[in-house]
């Protein structure tokens, strides 16, 4: 393909698309640059592997240390596993273009997309994902699109489209939007419990940005001269659809408007029909019927069409009664309940949530500054996290078996999903000095786990003691639509988000929105629809929020005992080294006196963390007095080390040392140091002032009661 560029600009952005220059052998590839920030994105397509039944699409984001004039740390010195934040990018590239690829396609497709520089002004990811609709348009996959999406801040009272790092850490608001030619196909955004109506605005100002980007991506393959590929979908075998509808549609029906099942026995009910309905009748049929030969080719082909079937009269029966597959309405919760301190309190403080089905137990740990997570690793200017949000979905969860790995990309996006929630209400660092880690255990999965993560894990703080300012709740929100028919669901189970066409989470305190995150499964929603979910959701979060405040108000006012006991003290930072000692002699020798485990900044702050107070008491007064001025008539308890013939060398800090001269050992004359102290011996003494080569001198003289008195009891 021949070179070519083209500059878009808006808002006072410029975005510039280079095509033709790199990857020549994949599908379609696109440089995209803003700023300093340049992603190159691929769309490759390779053909289908048989028997798959579903759109194989992988996306990957890969991030390079030398984006940033950066080598990587480590024994190998390259880049390892993806860090959280490329995983989620990968996440943020999905989501948006999944649904616009034809859900039919067979064939293997990635995208890939790579930093391949980085200025500390623009993020990468909203980049990346306008650049994989370029790339996908210029490889002809079949494509809904174009596809585009920026990020939208809020500073002061003006919305900012595509800020910079610094922009989005002053403001209130990091919102990205995405959307295609028939509206929003994904939101997400952290938010400083804003109002819905900031939120829905917020939404409309991006929205308008990225049908700018979807125009600009068509004048691009308008001068290239691509079209945009929309395929037909294959053919499927009409005669088995109308077979298994005339046999099963009533008894599905039926079954779906038994409001009293639960999911699993709705689920055994609609199996039941499909063995002894439609695969029995099947096998009776002779072998040359189309229909055996049918089943028989594509073994799936009885399960797509039957799980079509069901979706279409559960849907029929929302649109048409109002009534959902457990009987509530369309705006109603299931029930509710909440407990705290469900477990001991070695864990520093626990919450169970229950919304139906769905049942997540999180526990809060209390830890120190050293145990905050380092990302300086990721391309992103934060250097470390003191609150992180883990999120577990074991298989048992949903009654099912399989191996146990490590999290995968769903378990890490839940996860953040809820930290980004939680963090607007968090104390500071100064309020609370502790490193705070939260981890969701979902013990029963029905809708919305994610959703009942906030909630518990806002339990969950409050047991622990944790000072948030407020507490926070979330529910997911559902659609169903049928041509221009249009039914929004509140707090969604399994069923529909499995068969619905939206999965909203909304999550905010009684005064705003802290957290949103929206994914399609069709081409697009109209501002109207996403705004209705938004308020919609309102009502159902303050249901939920009144349940959980029922079982705890406000923050419990005492820590476990078992948690770590902070004390914070300011050292001059010149006077590290010192308390550090040589090779870390001094700070591992207090450490082992006291039990007290220290962490000290590069600005002097040193937190000093042990389970019992008395232990960090006595550990800052060791580093208090090891780092305090020494003052010309101070009195301290010192240690004889050693013993010349003109007086005696005397300890009185860590690595402070003072000699007391042999005629101020005693009043009158002393004839042999030995006389009046050994090695060993502790003894009172006073700053007497320091020599010419800034020494120090010590005396046993002219010592008041008091002031020996004092010195023993600060000891």
């Amino acid at each position: 393909m021949q070179e070519f560029d083209k500059s878009i600009s808006f808002d006072a952005r410029d975005i510039r698309l280079k095509v033709g220059l790199l990857a020549p052998q994949a599908g379609g590839s696109v440089l995209i640059q803003s700023g300093d920030t340049a992603v190159l994105v691929t769309a490759t397509r390779a053909k289908g592997r048989e028997g798959i039944d579903f759109l194989p699409l992988i996306v990957d984001y890969e991030e390079r240390q030398y984006a940033a004039g950066r080598i990587p740390g480590g024994f190998l010195r390259r880049e390892g596993r993806p860090p959280e934040k490329a995983t989620l990018t990968s996440r943020l590239i999905d989501r948006p273009l999944r649904p616009l690829l034809p859900s039919w396609l067979r064939d293997d497709i990635q995208i890939v997309a790579t930093t391949l520089s980085m200025d500390e002004d623009v993020p990468p990811d909203v980049l990346a994902v306008t650049g994989a609709s370029v790339a996908v348009l210029l490889a002809k996959i079949p494509f809904y699109g174009p596809m585009a999406a920026v990020r939208v801040g809020l500073v002061g009272d003006d919305f900012i489209i595509n800020p910079t790092y610094k922009e989005v850490g002053q403001g209130d608001l990091d919102l990205v939007v995405a959307g295609s030619p028939d509206g929003v196909v994904m939101v997400e955004a952290g938010a400083n419990q804003l109002p819905e109506q900031d939120i829905i605005e917020a939404i409309d100002f991006g929205y308008e940005a990225v049908q700018e980007l979807i125009q600009a991506q068509r004048d691009l393959i308008k001068e290239l001269g691509i079209e945009i590929v929309t395929a037909e979908p294959p053919e499927e075998p009409v005669n088995l659809d109308k077979f298994i509808s005339d046999r099963a549609t009533e008894d599905i029906k039926q079954i779906l408007s038994q409001y009293d099942l639960d999911k699993n026995g709705r689920d055994e009910a609609l199996d039941a029909i499909k063995q002894t309905k439609i695969e029995s009748a099947i096998a009776e049929l002779p072998e040359d019927d189309e229909l055996v030969i049918a089943t028989t080719e594509d073994p799936k082909a009885i399960g797509k069409s039957f799980k079509a079937l069901t979706k279409k009269l559960m849907r029929a029966q929302i649109v048409e009664e109002g009534i959902r597959v457990d009987g509530r309405k369309l705006d109603e919760v299931r029930p509710i309940s909440c407990r705290v301190g469900l477990l001991p309190q070695r864990v520093h403080g626990s919450g169970l949530f229950k919304r139906g089905l769905t049942q997540v137990l999180s526990v809060t740990t209390l830890g120190t500054s050293g145990d905050a997570q380092d990302v300086g690793e990721e391309l992103n200017p934060q250097d470390e996290k003191r609150y992180l949000h883990h999120y577990n979905f074991p298989p048992y969860s949903v009654g099912e078996t399989k191996p146990m790995r490590s999290p995968g990309r769903r378990e890490i996006g839940h996860g953040a999903l809820a930290e980004r929630a939680l963090i607007p209400v968090l104390p500071s660092q100064e309020e609370f000095p502790y490193v705070l880690r939260v981890v969701s255990e979902v013990l029963s999965s029905n809708g919305s786990t994610s959703m009942g993560s906030v909630c518990g894990s806002t339990l969950a703080l409050m047991d622990a003691g944790v000072p948030i300012s407020k507490p926070v709740s979330g529910a997911a929100m559902g659609l169903i639509k049928e041509g221009e028919e249009v039914r929004i669901l509140t707090d969604i189970q399994g069923i529909e988000d499995f068969l619905g066409d939206m999965d909203f989470k909304v999550a905010g305190t009684d005064t705003g929105i802290t957290a949103l995150q929206m994914d399609m499964k069709i081409t697009g929603l109209s501002l109207a629809t996403v705004a209705k979910a938004i308020q919609q959701a309102q009502p159902a979060r303050m249901h939920i929020l009144e349940k959980m405040v029922e079982e705890i108000a406000e923050p419990r006012k005492e820590l476990s005992p078992y948690a770590p006991r902070l004390l914070t003290m300011k050292i001059d930072p010149d006077l590290i080294g010192m308390v550090i000692g040589p090779s870390g002699k001094t700070i591992k020798a207090i450490t082992e006196q006291t039990g007290a485990k220290i962490d000290i900044e590069d600005d002097g702050t040193v937190v000093i963390a042990a389970v019992e107070a008395e232990k960090a008491e006595k550990a800052r007064k060791t580093i208090f007095n090891i780092t305090r001025k020494l003052t010309e008539g101070d009195v301290y308890v010192g240690k004889v080390t050693r013993i010349i013939d003109i007086g005696a060398f005397v300890e009185i800090l860590p690595g402070k040392e003072g000699m007391i001269h042999i005629s101020q050992l005693a009043e009158g004359r002393v004839g042999k140091v030995e006389d009046e102290v050994a090695v060993g011996d502790e003894i009172v003494v006073k700053i007497r002032g320091f020599d010419q080569k800034n020494r120090l001198n010590l005396t046993r003289l002219g010592i008041h009661p008091e002031e020996a008195a004092a010195a023993r009891a600060s000891v």
